[in-house]
């Protein structure tokens, strides 16, 4: 691959990044056929939103808002989450938010950041956002000091990113685009970085890791990463959750985050169909290759509402630890977006309740809520203190950049006009 040209790009950075949204999302609707479906049903509710509701684009256009992505993967080590960072800022997508579901309500033992454009006119153009998740094999609730060594023993052999691309990627971000034949190539190399892998798995190997969490099995007992889910948004989520149920689709049992209600949407409702069985080989011990089926992978679709200040987050996890938030709610929240920005509860661009700052990130319980939704079983981790010292300043570290923290992003983007 050619050197990329600062002065002259022919493909710049956000462009980048929608190509790849786009390709990942084609590469995803061919690996797993339901999130075809999803996509289809996600658009024609948006449609049909759009035509009945006069102010429907009050938190982005039906263009941004058909376009929108999230994509979730998982990566086992620092290293590997090194790489990552380094893969997306090509595509200006940068580290937002630490998230430790470990301390969920069903534990999943991994930490997380987003990966996402910060810049308001950046999302407006491209919001593509990544969750990614790396295992905490430090952690001793999770793994003994026997498994930690033969998982990190295992880790330490694959290399989930080809070096060259990784290189390649650092020159884009420094370069802040790059020619139109590098930029296809590029993108194409980045894709099949995250196609799901049709090498058998070591059948012993992943059941191991599945008695301690489905999702450690998912990430240290195959020797690839792959997309994980990719999340299309909709306008409105019960009415998506009725129409995928009336084509016979099995959705989770409920839709996670704040409950509909009169007033404006805050923050972030998700669900999803229920995982696939979906065919894999698995290699015996006796050195054997045999078909099998494996359930990890499902199709999760979102809702986005106004941004939340930091008294207003105080608020809604207050109303969500009611044994039914959905009966509280108008205690804790106002509804209008006039009372909601008067009183300092959510974000408007420049105090303006008829511009709502859309919400980009996620709800640690939510994500935690459909990881296990689509397992058959719940991780259980063991008694004892955490000491494996994983917090936002240690990836930060790690991955050698800073991990932006939401509430200065949605303060910056409050002070701006609507991008």
């Amino acid at each position: 691959m050619g050197r990329c040209v600062v002065s002259t790009p022919h493909v710049e950075t956000w462009e980048l990044r929608a190509r790849f949204a786009a390709a990942l999302s084609t590469m995803y609707g061919t690996e797993v056929p339901a999130y075809t479906t999803l996509v289809e049903v996600s658009e024609a509710v948006n449609r049909d939103f759009v035509a009945n509701h006069p102010h429907a684009q009050r938190l982005g256009s039906i263009e941004r808002v058909t376009a929108e992505r999230h994509g979730a993967i998982r990566v086992g080590t620092p290293s590997e989450l090194s790489d990552v960072a380094d893969l997306f800022a090509a595509f200006g997508m940068h580290p937002v938010g630490f998230y430790d579901l470990r301390e969920a309500a069903s534990p999943v033992p991994v930490v997380s950041t987003a990966f996402r454009p910060v810049d308001a006119t950046e999302l407006a153009r491209n919001p593509f956002r990544v969750f990614t998740s790396m295992l905490a094999t430090r952690d001793g609730r999770f793994f003994d000091t026997d498994l930690r060594a033969r998982v990190d023993e295992f880790l330490s052999k694959r290399v989930l990113f080809d070096p060259q691309l990784i290189a390649d990627a650092r020159r884009i971000t420094a370069d802040g685009g790059c020619d139109g034949d590098a930029a296809q190539s590029f993108v194409a190399r980045a894709v099949s970085a995250f196609a799901l892998s049709r090498e058998p798995v070591d059948q012993a190997w992943y059941a191991e890791l599945t008695a301690v969490s489905a999702v450690a099995a998912d990430i240290a007992g195959v020797t690839t990463t792959h997309i994980n889910h990719l999340t299309p948004r909709v306008l409105d989520i019960d009415d998506l959750y009725r129409r995928m149920s009336r084509r016979g689709i099995t959705m989770i049992d409920a839709i996670q985050g704040p409950p509909r209600w009169v007033g404006p949407d805050v923050l972030l409702r998700q669900t999803s169909f229920r995982a696939l069985a979906e065919p894999r080989r698995f290699r015996e011990a006796n050195g054997t290759i045999t078909d099998g089926t494996l359930r990890v992978r499902f199709g999760e679709v979102e809702a986005r509402g106004v941004a939340l200040t930091r008294k207003g987050r105080e608020r809604y996890d207050a109303a969500m630890a009611s044994s039914d938030p959905a009966a509280v709610w108008g205690e804790y929240f106002p509804t209008s977006d006039d009372e909601m920005a008067s009183t300092g509860l959510a974000y408007y661009h420049r105090g303006d309740p008829k511009a709502p700052v859309v919400y980009e990130d996620f709800l640690p319980a939510s994500a935690a809520g459909i990881f296990r939704s689509n397992l058959d079983a719940d991780t259980e981790a063991a008694t004892g203190t955490d000491e494996s010292g994983y917090h936002i300043e240690w990836m930060a570290g790690v991955i050698g950049r800073p991990v932006h923290d939401p509430y200065d992003l949605y303060d910056a983007t409050a002070r701006e006009a609507n991008a």
